[in-house]
């Protein structure tokens, strides 16, 4: 999700709570996205964040004081009034300590004092030690914040301090960023409805090898797939996401697998939807493949290319909802999603329509691409589907918040 900043943007006010652990100075790049977004961000470290970044670097970045204590220009109320007049709090990186006290409502700093007061959005992004994030106090206290209504993002899995792996990473800054400008465009875009949902996203674009060299694909980036599965993770499911050919780090809260040709796609979702309670196939399926990759790369030589011959690809989509049908069993939800260009013939809606009904899936997600629209770009619009009659239109904005829209559609399904 890196490099998702879209001008001309309302400027909007943001308090960007530091926690005291190494991760904060990642948490300077965050901060910098944020500022590139046009947000007026107020910095508000803890002590121990100072001892790891220090005043002047939060000071350059945010072109605005840091507040560091409740006494420095104690007229002024700060401990109240950052708070009040906040849109959005992001902490980050939220330590084991600052997730407990903020759980436990104690107010012995400026930053805890904040989140006292604030009642905007509140969005966590923690990092510290795996045997810390899974520890039974911090669980509770997530929980505890979650059930407040606060977004408490799963930290990512790689490498920690010292030598040690696994889950405690901080997440991306641009995914930090990304979730924060979801919630300054719906606050209401996270709750925890998913909690014990199994979802498959699949994301990206499969590429169908030619020769050891070239392929066929196309100009999916895999934002948009990315950013459904980071918004379902957000929400409480247990995410499994399908990446062909995507180059952007994991979601926060995902489970990854990386795959490329169609072939592959299709082996690993009828195994990853097995247990799933719904599917998105939101990756750009190749339509055809060479029917014979040369095992050798093609020469160029002095005469015209011998044409390439394809057969089709299979129809992943209509395979699942078939599946369903034939088994009474399988995803409960099943959305797919229609690039469409339109022409002298229909419009994009037209044809979405007519896809949804020809494929038999409960949602169909249709969206215009073409030059400079959708493929690689941080915004999306679209329009919603349902075989019931539903249709939602979403404007053009961030692609989390069709993301948001999604899982809006899947959830009233699995709870109709």
């Amino acid at each position: 999700m890196s490099d998702d900043i879209v001008a001309d943007r309302p400027s909007r006010r943001i308090v960007l709570g530091v926690g005291g652990g190494i991760a904060a100075y990642k948490v300077a790049d965050l901060l910098r996205k944020l500022v590139e977004l046009g947000h007026d961000v107020t910095v508000v470290p803890t002590a121990a964040a100072l001892r790891f970044v220090g005043e002047p670097t939060w000071a350059a970045l945010s072109h605005r004081p840091v507040r560091t204590d409740v006494f420095t220009d104690a007229h002024e109320v700060p401990h109240v009034q950052l708070g009040r007049d906040a849109e959005l709090v992001v902490v980050a990186p939220a330590t084991a300590d600052l997730i407990a006290r903020a759980a436990h409502g104690m107010a012995d700093d400026l930053l805890t004092n904040t989140l006292l007061t604030a009642r905007c959005p509140v969005l966590f992004a923690p990092a510290m030690h795996t045997e810390m994030w899974e520890h039974a106090a911090t669980a509770a206290n997530v929980a505890t914040l979650r059930s407040r209504g606060v977004t408490v993002l799963e930290p990512a899995i790689g490498r920690l301090t010292g030598s040690d792996t696994g889950r405690g990473r901080l997440p991306e800054p641009a995914d930090i960023a990304a979730i924060a400008e979801l919630l300054l465009h719906r606050p209401d875009a996270t709750p925890p409805d998913l909690v014990g949902r199994r979802i498959v996203v699949t994301a990206g674009g499969t590429r169908e090898a030619l020769d050891p060299v070239r392929f066929l694909g196309n100009r999916s980036s895999g934002r948009q797939g990315f950013a459904i599965a980071m918004v379902a993770a957000a929400r409480g499911a247990h995410v499994t996401l399908l990446a062909a050919n995507v180059e952007l780090p994991p979601p926060p809260g995902a489970d990854v697998i990386r795959i490329g040709s169609a072939e592959q796609l299709r082996e690993a979702t009828h195994q990853a939807v097995k247990d799933a309670d719904a599917v998105v196939m939101a990756a750009a399926v190749a339509d055809f493949r060479p029917a014979a990759v040369v095992g050798h790369k093609i020469k160029k030589g002095d005469e015209d290319p011998a044409p390439v011959a394809l057969v089709r690809n299979p129809d992943i989509l209509a395979e699942l909802v078939s599946a369903r049908e034939r088994n009474h069993s399988g995803p409960a939800v099943i959305v797919g999603f229609a690039a469409e260009t339109g022409d002298d013939d229909s419009d994009v809606l037209s044809y979405g329509r007519a896809k949804l009904a020809r494929k038999g899936c409960d949602l169909l997600v249709v969206n215009a691409v073409g030059e400079d629209k959708a493929f690689g770009r941080p915004d999306n619009a679209a329009v919603i589907l349902g075989a019931d009659g539903f249709e939602s239109h979403i404007p053009l904005g961030p692609k989390t918040v069709l993301a948001a829209a999604v899982c809006d559609a899947v959830i009233s399904l699995l709870h109709g």
